[in-house]
């Protein structure tokens, strides 16, 4: 049954209904923007009491909640926008790869001018035995690394070229196998190898990739390290 007031807001052309419908639009949506305050402000000045109208204190107030609303978006865009920036590749970056090693998740290695490799293990937890087998283009072992307990981490390692036997085995290919233990059990571990960049592509989308010898394309991000 509707009231005294409903009776005399109807008589002055307002319906209060109107409140309530843009709440429940603005209810609807996961967020509230700037657009939503002014029809919530709206409908608030439309179906204000006649006989209590609002204070006009608090419509500054209200105006003043829509401008900071809206000038927080704006930095939060602004910031959005630099940390992008500062987290994406640029083309002259990556450029600065090639002609350079990188040390990165891979199986194959290419003998040093010195002669040998250097590599590293990658743990995911403990392991109280941590190996890493060195295989010619044939998969024939030419020489195992035995790197014992080792904590979680990058684990550090170099082989000299020498097979078991003490012969010289070459520049390679390598293929290097790491393998990990805790007690018996396996531990999640990965073998980063050193290779030269010797291409940079620059998709017209997307982050930069590095073209790698013996590895083939190599996200920036991948990089461990570069010497």
């Amino acid at each position: 049954m509707a009231s005294a007031f409903d009776t005399t807001l109807t008589n002055l052309g307002i319906n209060r209904s109107t409140t309530s419908n843009a709440a429940a639009a603005v209810k609807s949506s996961s967020s509230l923007g700037t657009s939503d305050f002014l029809k919530l402000l709206t409908a608030q000045l439309q179906n204000q009491d006649p006989f209590s109208p609002t204070d006009n204190s608090q419509m500054v107030a209200q105006l003043a909640q829509i401008t900071s609303t809206s000038g927080i978006t704006d930095i939060n865009t602004t910031l959005k926008s630099i940390q992008t920036k500062l987290g994406g590749t640029s083309t002259a970056d990556a450029l600065a790869y090639v002609g350079k090693t990188i040390l990165t998740e891979g199986s194959t290695a290419y003998g040093r001018a010195t002669g040998g490799i250097a590599g590293a293990v990658e743990l995911d937890g403990d392991a109280t035995d941590v190996s890493v087998s060195i295989q010619d283009a044939n998969g024939q072992v030419l020489n195992t690394l035995q790197l014992g307990a080792q904590k979680q981490g990058t684990i550090s390692y170099e082989w000299d070229g020498k097979t078991a036997a003490g012969a010289d085995a070459g520049t390679g290919p390598f293929t290097v196998r790491v393998q990990a233990a805790k007690s018996g059990a396996t531990v999640t571990s990965r073998g980063l190898v050193w290779a030269p960049v010797a291409a940079v592509s620059v998709p017209a989308t997307g982050d930069p990739t590095l073209t790698v010898p013996g590895l083939g394309t190599v996200a920036v991000s991948a990089v461990r390290q570069v010497g």
